[in-house]
């Protein structure tokens, strides 16, 4: 696996397979990052805005579907997806 990027630009949408992508294995910071500020408490529109790089107000619904299907891939990688790293599956 190569090292993820710190900062990287997301899809619309992140996956939702029940196996390890290889957009998860670039993306797992903004996982990271989305949990974090899940556990801080914060604004959603802020985390679009600052972690995903979608403007709340200008793309309101993009930035709410983004935010939301990254934050449920996020908990499936901190529940479910860390086993494929851990296990050096490759990804699909």
């Amino acid at each position: 696996m190569k090292k993820p990027a710190s900062d990287p630009d997301v899809a619309d949408v992140a996956p939702s397979e029940s196996v390890l992508t290889t957009y998860d294995e670039q993306h797992l910071v903004t996982y990271w990052r989305l949990l974090d500020a899940e556990a801080d408490g914060a604004f959603w529109e802020e985390v679009a805005r600052i972690v995903l790089h979608i403007d709340p107000d200008r793309e309101p619904e993009r930035a709410r579907a983004a935010f939301d299907s990254h934050l449920a891939r996020a908990k499936w990688m901190a529940d479910h997806g860390y086993r494929h790293l851990l296990r050096g599956a490759p990804p699909k």
